[in-house]
């Protein structure tokens, strides 16, 4: 019986099928995916499961889910977490308000549309923790410009980070400020993919503008949005910089987040144990959020 040659054997390396170039080209990012992604969740996993304190001494004690049973008793967990929520529940609706107008402004017939669209990206490409020091001092009681706008306008001025509800307003104005522009991108990328052809028909039936963004525009930008409104509310459920650098989650702790209270738990107490099971809730509230806009997806595909 003859032997297959060596040639033959090793020629799905030279002249490789469609699956065997399909499984050569995705084996770089199933490794990248696993090394990035998937080993951190599952250390994170594993290390919720253990009593892991870094400053008592001591060696990991395997605890179960005890951790998350301290959870659901710890009124500090329940106070950022409720603080996460309605950062959430504001920025999250009113940045998509924000981004859509800007986006449609954008949009506009312009003969340069090169600064309207550059204004878009500042916001953006502004780091959060700059963002946060910019909005400090804006909301500042003393030299703050918010404060100064309202003297001159005859009104009281405000001590902005002195009051939780004031300091919240401020935090959420930053964040839809900082991130509608983000929202903008999104949506104007959709705006372009919608044919004129559809608006000069409409033209001829004799629709106005309301009825033309009610019935072709914001039906063919659902997709964009809803892809937007993905990534702007896992990064709200994620917010950490812009409260961290504008009260440090005061007063009192009525503005920390949960990405703070993490923060607070793994990097000032080192206890690894109880911040990694803080960290598993974030992560699993990110992913049910993900499921939530996808099944959104499906059901309008």
């Amino acid at each position: 019986m003859m032997s297959t040659p060596r040639k033959a054997r090793f020629s799905w390396l030279t002249d490789p099928g469609d699956r065997s170039l399909a499984a050569m080209l995705l084996a770089p990012l199933v490794l990248l995916v696993l090394l990035i992604v998937v080993y951190p969740v599952l250390r994170l996993l594993y290390t919720s499961l253990f009593d892991l304190s870094l400053t008592s001494g001591l060696p990991a004690r395997f605890v179960g889910l005890e951790n998350f049973a301290l959870i659901l008793e710890d009124p500090t967990f329940w106070t950022t977490f409720r603080n996460t929520m309605l950062i959430t529940v504001v920025t999250v609706p009113g940045a998509l308000v924000m981004g859509l107008a800007m986006a449609l402004m954008a949009n506009l017939p312009f003969r340069r549309k090169w600064p309207v669209r550059l204004s878009l990206l500042i916001p953006w490409a502004l780091p959060l923790a700059f963002a946060g020091l910019i909005f400090a001092w804006f909301f500042h009681s003393e030299y703050g410009v918010v404060n100064d706008v309202l003297v001159r306008l005859g009104l009281q001025p405000v001590i902005w980070f002195n009051s939780p509800g004031w300091a919240m307003a401020a935090i959420c104005l930053t964040i839809i400020w900082k991130t509608s522009s983000f929202m903008a991108l999104i949506i104007l990328a959709g705006l372009q993919t919608i044919p004129r052809s559809l608006y000069e028909a409409a033209d001829v039936d004799g629709a106005g503008k309301v009825r033309e963004f009610f019935e072709i525009t914001l039906p063919l930008l659902k997709p964009s949005i809803i892809v937007a409104l993905i990534f702007r509310t896992i990064t709200a459920l994620q917010t950490f910089d812009i409260p961290y650098t504008m009260t440090a989650g005061g007063p009192g702790g009525s503005t920390a987040t949960l990405a703070m209270y993490i923060h607070m738990n793994t990097v000032s107490f080192l206890d690894l144990g109880y911040g990694s099971a803080l960290a598993v809730v974030m992560f699993l509230l990110s992913m049910l959020v993900t499921v939530v806009y996808l099944r959104m997806i499906r059901m309008k595909g």
